[in-house]
């Protein structure tokens, strides 16, 4: 399973925004700068997560974004599966239309296993088990 490039500008995107104090406002422009993403584009991404509910926003020359819940509660699941498909349902990774237990492709248990372990740490890992493991920010302000 590979993300798509939106679904990783999003990541990268929230976890720069998590990283900051609760509350703060960052403006969408900020982060892409911040990031090297095109701002129109990070734009669109957050306005994405905030339909989703995964990003507030405030409107005005003194708004921004920020994390409409702790980051504790927002898997990274939530986030990817608002630009790629992440649904359970798994695909057979040599591209046949019936793979299973009960008829395999080649590669069907070492696929299932893998396959299995990715969406479990898509589904169980948070913004906030990121964060701990990150390097103390040097430009936080």
């Amino acid at each position: 399973m590979i993300l798509s490039q939106t679904s990783q500008h999003a990541l990268r995107a929230m976890l720069h925004v998590a990283g900051r104090p609760v509350n703060r406002l960052m403006r969408a422009a900020d982060v892409a700068t911040a990031l090297g993403i095109p701002r129109n584009y990070l734009s669109k991404i957050f306005h994405a997560l905030v339909r989703a509910g995964i990003l507030a926003s405030i409107r005005g020359r003194a708004g921004g974004f920020r994390l409409a819940r702790p980051a504790v509660r927002i898997t990274l699941l939530e986030i990817v599966s608002q630009f790629d498909d992440m649904s359970a349902e798994r695909r057979c990774l040599v591209g046949r239309a019936a793979c299973s237990d009960r008829a395999p492709c080649l590669a069907h248990a070492k696929w299932k296993a893998t396959s299995e372990a990715v969406s479990t740490f898509f589904r169980d890992t948070t913004v906030a088990d990121l964060l701990k493991g990150a390097p103390a920010r040097v430009d936080a302000a």
